[in-house]
């Protein structure tokens, strides 16, 4: 078995995070191009089923009865071979050998599962009680079902998924071109002192539906395998540097602590990481996971950034260094009005960087202000 399969071997459920970063990885042992994939294309072509669990410990050795132990190196050919004897496969938790064949499983049979077929039934309980992922190829339906922690997933053909992976491609760059001109009219606007809360919710809320339409491409990229990396380049391109702008709004819009209410960046991140779809098309909503109230009186007051957004675009700049800067001069608008030698009182700022972020700002403030009226 190739390295890059073993590397991508999935491990056991632990809670909804590890459960969906084990779904991850049960995806990407089973995507095109690994052989594993191979293997289970050819049970599928042979027109015969299988039941293979990937991955073994005490718990499923208890669970088999009968069969054969292997323990000889994984090849698609005889996973292939293995399969006509209709019963289930074991193979170690790296994937890289069959352990056991033929095998009976006999899981806890009071075990809730909605499957109807007796092989998707018994994928279905074992997955649930052992925690390692089971893959059911059905001779008669002509499919490859993935069982993780509660979850199935058909795995389906690759020009299917790239359908759909293009059209979601497709609705990204659109929504991606529209944050940048959402992000542009935000920097002039914050060169001018004129923002308000709706325009900042405009651009937290365009910076979390890229955000989302790019997870949901990335899911797409695990499930194609070898097959996804055109896919991966392009999705790399869109959003480079969404992620860490998310972060910057935030922390420059996040309000004061007072005695009503107090939300850190991170709690403002999470809040927004929890609306839902229809709960992010509202700009009020958005506002409230922001630390505001989002009333239609407080989408339009005025509100001031404290410049980690605009600061973080100067060349050159450590993140030690801009928030030395922000918490020295306490807002953009005193940055912007500071001289070189104002920002050298800042420790760590020399005479070159002060020059730098003096120039850099300017330049800043310069081409959003043309972008926006030119």
């Amino acid at each position: 078995m190739a390295a890059n399969d073993r590397a991508a071997a999935p491990g056991k459920s632990g809670g909804s995070a590890g459960s969906d970063g084990l779904m991850r990885a049960s995806l990407s042992a089973v995507a095109p191009g690994t052989s594993l994939r191979d293997g289970l294309e050819r049970v599928l072509r042979g027109n015969t089923g299988g039941l293979i669990v990937l991955g073994s410990d005490k718990t499923v050795e208890a669970m088999c009865t009968g069969g054969f132990v292997l323990d000889v190196e994984f090849t698609a050919t005889r996973l292939r071979e293995l399969c006509k004897l209709d019963g289930g496969i074991v193979l170690s938790s790296d994937l890289s050998k069959i352990l056991r064949a033929g095998v009976q499983f006999v899981p806890d049979a009071t075990i809730p599962t909605e499957e109807t077929g007796t092989r998707h039934r018994t994928a279905d309980r074992v997955s649930k009680q052992v925690g390692f992922p089971v893959v059911s190829v059905s001779q008669s339906m002509r499919l490859i079902a993935l069982y993780v922690d509660g979850q199935r997933r058909v795995l389906e053909d690759s020009a299917a998924i790239l359908s759909r992976a293009n059209q979601a491609l497709a609705t990204l760059e659109r929504y991606k071109l529209r944050l940048d001109e959402v992000a542009g009219t935000l920097s002039a606007l914050e060169i001018e002192d004129l923002v308000t809360v709706r325009d900042v919710s405009a651009v937290a809320q365009r910076l979390e539906m890229v955000r989302r339409i790019a997870t949901e491409i990335a899911e797409y990229v695990v499930e194609l395998g070898t097959d996804g990396r055109l896919l991966a380049l392009q999705l790399d391109e869109l959003i480079a540097g969404v992620e860490p702008e998310r972060s910057l709004v935030v922390r420059d819009y996040v309000p004061e602590p007072t005695a009503k209410r107090s939300r850190t960046v991170d709690e403002a991140l999470a809040e927004l990481d929890a609306l839902t779809h229809a709960e992010l098309l509202e700009l009020p909503t958005v506002a409230r996971a922001l630390g505001y109230t989002g009333s239609p009186e407080t989408l339009d007051s005025a509100v001031s950034p404290r410049g980690f957004r605009l600061l973080a675009k100067v060349p050159r700049l450590p993140g030690a260094i801009i928030d030395r800067l922000v918490e020295h001069f306490g807002g953009l608008q005193k940055l912007l009005a500071a001289s070189v030698d104002d920002l050298q009182t800042v420790d760590g700022v020399g005479e070159a960087r002060a020059r730098s972020v003096r120039e850099g700002l300017s330049r800043l403030a310069e081409s959003s202000i043309l972008e926006r009226y030119v």
